[in-house]
């Protein structure tokens, strides 16, 4: 499989996209006014505690309070001696936190819709090789490094700098390094975790940021199998040059400057595939389709037959079109960046077997996503739940905003019904005020029916009323907004 990442730069935005066997797989979008939270670091003040829901919130400086639940506080000897055995797993929220108290929190979820950040105390700064956690003492190793000898090796070497003062995690670039460049690794984790320290002297909410995009992706990217990462931008070019040198220094070969005056994300047609994405429907190649449904509170997935018509019969049709929508929901939930609670309805299939094929096939195409997912199977409905854990916004959050029409409902009033609201509204003001005709403002389609289609109403209408009806034409009203005016 071939795969190389573009990177794109502009003063205002930073994409990275994700290319696959010359498909757009992934893409990552970065504005640099409003750039991401997770990762960062805070100096945070508790400014509300609710016992009802186990929870806190948090002043990190932001416009909206940040949450942390209490399963969420990595809680130390002095809390734990305050706690009973029996609560240690379920801690109280208020033995944990309190009204007014300072507290160090991370971010582990963005401000997504009308949602806060979701913080965490169980603080982790990653670096090339490591993952440092001041709050524990113990060492964790990636579950990709498969080797039971390596994982030993590198177990007992980090084992050996682990303290009280913080524990390590391995990461999957750390098989086969050398026991000297660990060391160094921890180090660097170290005084920078002593630099966040020395900061909370001062009363700036932030104490740590992480990477931009373009070096975060490339930090998270190592152990992909990658074949060139071209990079649009000279200067960023030259920054990545040095951060991969200093960081990540097995990427640094793959680092291509792309100074062609064909825009970087043309080449694997990524703009257009990226627009294709926020579209509801994803048609499938045997002319099947999916419906995408993205919701405040989960995402649903509606498989379709389509147009296609299959060769055998209505079983074989419905499970070949399923098996071939698990391969294209795998690729828009990762370039979607879908998360949390996912429904997915496939075709009804009657033939047990057939059922558990699918679940196989999704979970197969699932594999390579880098976000944790669980898939919890068929439900008594025929759904399949699965998750997919949330960190950042969708794609569509951040290309999209609310529709100023529809406010989100995605759908408007149809022009009849607009047209007898209308109607209502001119009989219920001739009946309380006393008027010598009325004038009606309303959207150009919503005045042509009026006129049109709708005239021998409003006919009739001005017969009931005894009152002369005007209708005018506003081009700047939407489709359900209209006026009723006095003469």
């Amino acid at each position: 499989m071939s795969a190389e990442l573009l990177i794109n730069v502009t003063p205002s935005e930073s994409r990275v996209a994700l290319i696959e066997n010359g498909i757009l797989q992934e893409i990552h979008i970065e504005r640099h006014t409003k750039r991401g939270l997770v990762g960062n670091i805070y100096r945070g003040k508790v400014s509300r505690v609710l016992p009802g829901m186990q929870a806190a919130f948090v002043d990190i400086g932001l416009d909206k309070a940040a949450f942390l639940h209490a399963s969420d506080i990595a809680f130390h000897n002095e809390v734990e001696e305050a706690v009973s055995p029996n609560d240690i797993e379920k801690p109280d929220i208020r033995e944990l936190v309190r009204d007014g108290q300072n507290i160090v929190v991370q971010v582990v979820k963005d401000q997504i819709g009308t949602k806060g950040a979701r913080l965490t105390t169980d603080i982790t700064i990653p670096s090339r090789y490591l993952v440092f956690m001041p709050s524990v003492e113990h060492v964790g190793i990636s579950q990709r490094i498969e080797e039971e000898e390596e994982r030993e090796r590198l177990k007992r070497i980090v084992q050996d700098f682990c303290s009280e003062d913080g524990g390590f995690i391995l990461r999957t670039a750390a098989e086969g390094v050398k026991e000297q460049e660990l060391i160094q690794d921890a180090k660097f984790l170290r005084r920078l975790w002593e630099k966040i320290g020395s900061r909370l002297k001062n009363k700036t909410h932030m104490l740590y940021e992480d990477l931009p995009l373009a070096r975060r992706v490339l930090r998270d990217f190592v152990g992909t199998e990658l074949d060139r990462i071209r990079v649009d931008s000279k200067l960023s070019f030259q920054e990545l040059q040095q951060f991969t040198k200093d960081y990540v220094p097995e990427l640094n070969k793959l680092l291509e400057y792309y100074p062609g005056d064909r825009p970087i994300f043309d080449l694997y047609d990524v703009e257009n595939e990226g627009q294709r994405s926020l579209e509801r429907r994803v048609d499938l190649k045997s002319g099947g389709y999916l419906i995408i449904d993205q919701t405040e509170a989960m995402t649903t997935i509606d498989i379709n037959t389509g147009a296609f018509v299959g060769h055998r019969n209505l079983e074989e049709t419905i499970f070949n079109t399923n098996i071939e929508a698990t391969q294209a929901i795998a690729r828009q939930l990762r370039l979607r960046n879908l998360g949390g609670m996912i429904l997915i309805d496939f075709i009804d299939m009657t033939v047990e077997d057939h059922k558990r094929r699918v679940m196989h096939s999704l979970e197969v195409a699932t594999v390579n996503d880098r976000a944790k997912i669980n898939i919890h199977g068929f439900t008594s409905l025929g759904l399949i739940e699965m998750t997919r854990k949330r960190t950042r916004e969708s794609l569509e959050h951040v290309l999209c905003g609310e529709c100023p029409v529809c406010k989100g409902r995605g759908t408007v009033k149809t022009i009849e019904t607009v047209c007898f609201e209308i109607m209502r509204e001119i009989v219920r003001v001739n009946r309380a005020y006393d008027a010598d005709m009325f004038v009606v403002y309303a959207a150009p389609n919503v005045t042509e029916a009026l006129l049109g289609e709708e005239s021998h109403m409003l006919a009739e209408l001005e017969l009931f009323v005894s009152k002369q009806i005007k209708v005018h034409t506003e081009s700047l009203y939407s489709q359900d907004k209209f006026d009723v005016v006095m003469m």
